[in-house]
């Protein structure tokens, strides 16, 4: 259920300081703290809260129970060049937390038009989410992560702060990525990377015991960073001794594919058109 401020007086009422556009949904049991600007065409999910000084600044559209805190910006242009002003937006799931000062700008026609997170993820203070970016669940962005633009973050990754990614760059499953670190390519999932440019440094145990990852799997990734990453073995031969030695872990069929779309792709970027 949303009030709509363009049919009800309550929201003056309830949010004073408070500027809600007349084409804006808010939905029930929201908070909106002083001075938080809803936008046109702008939707908070029920049980989501704004903090002062929030701004949507248009098309952005939250799930349910989100919480944004102070200074945070949602559908800001996008910082690019080939942008003329078509629709643009910013789509988020539930319960993802977004910390101070986050910047997440709306999508461009190359991109579908919107910019895309999920659920449960935590951002921490003054990332920036470039357009057209799809992030996952579960993510963990440490302070002052930044995304380029079209970059994909598949589920439960994990950024160190400061970590810069590249324009188009996948960030795979259960990846960590080192704080500080320059993100040119695409990260492998299950792996840990650090460093400027990065490098596969081990797979990512802690995070992949943390979510549940059975002794097989584990056992089998770390196999497979010491084939596919540490020996001088040519691909093909490397990834079939790999599903010899371990043929039924679903983690490695993951991790294979992966590789076979950065291959694919432009620069190391699958995404890379």
């Amino acid at each position: 259920m949303f009030w709509s401020s363009r049919k009800t007086e309550e929201l003056a009422f309830r949010y004073e300081n408070v500027y809600i556009h007349p084409t804006a949904e808010v939905g029930i049991d929201v908070e909106l703290g002083p001075f938080t600007y809803v936008g046109p065409n702008c939707r908070v999910g029920d049980g989501s809260r704004l903090h002062n000084n929030v701004t949507l600044v248009a098309n952005v559209a939250l799930g349910q129970g989100n919480e944004v805190f102070p200074g945070a910006v949602l559908g800001g242009v996008p910082q690019d060049k080939k942008y003329r002003g078509e629709d643009s937006w910013v789509m988020v799931g539930n319960r993802n937390i977004i910390r101070e000062c986050v910047t997440v700008n709306g999508g461009t026609t190359l991109g579908g038009g919107i910019t895309r997170m999920g659920s449960r993820n935590l951002i921490m203070a003054s990332c920036h989410i470039a357009h057209d970016c799809i992030l996952e669940d579960d993510i963990t962005m440490a302070n002052n992560v930044l995304l380029g633009g079209h970059v994909r973050v598949e589920r439960h990754a994990s950024f160190g702060g400061l970590a810069a990614v590249h324009h188009f760059v996948t960030v795979g499953q259960h990846a960590f990525v080192g704080g500080l670190a320059r993100v040119t390519q695409d990260v492998a999932p299950f792996m840990l990377v650090e460093g400027n440019p990065v490098r596969i440094w081990s797979i990512n145990k802690v995070g992949l015991k943390r979510h549940g990852a059975s002794p097989g799997a584990l056992k089998a990734l770390k196999d497979a960073h010491r084939i596919l990453f540490r020996s001088r073995l040519p691909r093909k031969e490397a990834v079939e001794q790999l599903f010899a030695k371990h043929p039924d872990v679903p983690e490695l069929t993951v991790l294979v594919d992966f590789l076979a779309a950065t291959e694919q792709g432009n620069q190391g970027r699958a995404r890379q058109p």
